[in-house]
């Protein structure tokens, strides 16, 4: 029997080598959306999946690359052998998000026998498809948003499979640097293996298994514990949408169990704003972590108390041919009704709403000094809910994307050629005995050469939501300013012509407001 200090000690280490991989991903990566925006997850599975440690990223990638992995086990079974790699980036098969987001998973082997899976995912800034940088709102399916890498292997018991990296890099509009995103991914899985392999050496296969049977067991029983301090009962939530539909959903919470169920949701759409089933399960399991166990400790033991339901053909569980590209919104959307629906139905001690999008401008061109293609794509910051004891916070990530930075002026204007005009906080509000809601940003960016964008935003007409008596927040906008002209783009917009002197304005909404406490 091993004795808990070597547990722990081996529990450290798996969580080290995710966060290795992180540092080897972040350093090496070709892409400021990488190695600046850190718009990537890396974590370690148990051999039949299970979701072990994560290193830094966005919340939404942690719960993703353990479905990854068994969605690859689920097709290769018994195939898999030591020295292979896997790449994947289709919903359909283990992708869990949008195209440009490119999982790449080895196995651990030791003595002969899997061990664990390294698995990493990254946003690739251009993955072929009908507009740079992959975005378009105007596909109907998923066969025009990119390149499809439905469980392909890179690499074959450790013989590289050329054929595999010279159609990625064929389908690519910038393929130095999805090559050099590809290999960095694969480096960051390699240091990671090398480390748990190390742990095997010194303490035995078996030592590693019990350390993940009880990191697991001990996430069950944190999730457990949360689990029965939170309102118990059944409560119907609804959520209006800026396309003038009402969402809707069942959440049930009893001391063992927390459902989500979405079989109300509405139809799947013609565009690109469907998530799948495991998508809407990752969504579901931020607001279940940030509920019942919000600190940073996280395997399969954490999520296992958490069940959703959907209905096959919705948005939720859309058919294999639907598109995917801003699925990110969606989820977010997802997040935004259970989170007002706790906090206004089961009385949850939660903040008010936020701005809830991620607002991902992608600028695509040419450099206009080097004439180098570009692909620029950077998430928003806006301002968060107060809450009875506070006001909201200012200049925030949304739930989705955490542990997230901006590109740093600097870069941007050196890789991208465009100038940043300026980043601001913007307005917020406040009635008398409130707390405000944290301001969002207003960016400015002046094109200096020819380009395209795109984007995509919720809260653009229904304002943010702020907690029952206080005052709402405010709306997302994007705005392209031609010749003195400012005029209001759509909520989703693609493919949109800009021209040098052309200025693009990126402003996000403010926190919703709560009643102040009474001392």
């Amino acid at each position: 029997m091993t004795d808990q200090f070597t547990t722990a000690v081996v529990q450290a280490a798996l969580d080290s080598a995710a966060e290795e991989m992180f540092e080897v991903l972040r350093k090496t990566a070709m892409s400021p959306i990488i190695y600046e925006v850190l718009d990537v997850g890396t974590g370690i599975t148990a051999a039949d999946g299970a979701l072990v440690s994560s290193g830094a990223g966005i919340p939404s990638f942690v719960g993703v690359l353990d479905k990854s992995v068994k969605a690859i086990l689920a097709k290769e079974g018994g195939r898999v052998a030591e020295g292979d790699v896997f790449l994947t980036n289709d919903p359909n098969f283990g992708g869990v998000t949008h195209l440009n987001d490119v999982v790449v998973a080895e196995p651990v082997f030791f003595d002969g026998a899997c061990i664990a899976w390294v698995a990493s995912i990254a946003h690739w800034g251009d993955i072929g498809g009908s507009t740079p940088g992959s975005m378009a709102t105007d596909v109907t399916g998923i066969v025009a948003e990119g390149l499809r890498l439905p469980i392909v292997r890179l690499f074959s018991k450790g013989h590289r499979n050329e054929a595999v990296a010279d159609i990625i890099r064929t389908n690519s509009r910038l393929p130095d640097f999805v090559t050099g995103d590809l290999w960095a991914q694969v480096s960051a899985g390699r240091r990671a293996a090398r480390l748990i392999r190390g742990l095997c050496d010194r303490y035995g296969a078996d030592t590693l298994r019990a350390a993940i049977a009880d990191a697991h067991d001990t996430g069950l029983a944190r999730a457990l514990k949360g689990l029965a301090a939170l309102p118990q009962g059944r409560f119907d939530v609804a959520q209006a949408q800026d396309d003038g539909s009402t969402w809707t959903a069942t959440i049930t919470i009893t001391p063992e169990r927390f459902t989500v169920d979405l079989s109300a949701a509405p139809d799947q759409t013609t565009g690109p704003f469907n998530t799948c089933h495991d998508g809407a399960l990752v969504a579901c399991q931020i607001l279940f972590k940030a509920l019942t166990d919000p600190e940073r400790y996280a395997n399969a033991g954490s999520f296992a108390p958490l069940e959703v339901i959907t209905r096959p053909g919705s948005i939720f569980d859309p058919s294999p041919d639907a598109a995917h590209g801003y699925y990110f919104e969606t989820r977010i959307r997802l997040i935004d009704m259970l989170w007002r629906g706790l906090a206004e139905k089961a009385g949850a001690d939660l903040p008010a709403g936020s701005f809830a999008s991620i607002f991902g401008v992608v600028i695509a061109g040419e450099h206009p000094d080097t004439g180098r293609r570009y692909t620029m794509v950077e998430p928003q910051m806006g301002g968060w809910g107060a809450t009875p004891e506070r006001p909201g916070n200012d200049a925030m990530f949304s739930t989705n994307h955490g542990d997230t930075f901006n590109c740093p002026i600097e870069v941007a204007e050196a890789r991208y050629g465009f100038e940043v005009i300026s980043k601001s906080l913007g307005e917020t509000g406040k009635a008398e005995g409130e707390h405000a809601g944290g301001r969002g940003v207003r960016t400015r960016y002046r094109m200096r050469g020819r380009g395209v964008m795109s984007a995509g935003f919720s809260h653009g007409a229904v304002p943010v939501w702020g907690l029952p008596g206080a005052s709402e927040g405010g709306l997302n906008a994007l705005l392209l300013s031609r010749g003195g002209q400012a005029k209001a783009q759509p909520t989703f917009v693609s493919k949109l012509k800009v021209e040098p002197g052309d200025e693009i304005e990126v402003a996000t909404a403010h926190g919703g407001g709560a009643v102040a406490a009474r001392n």
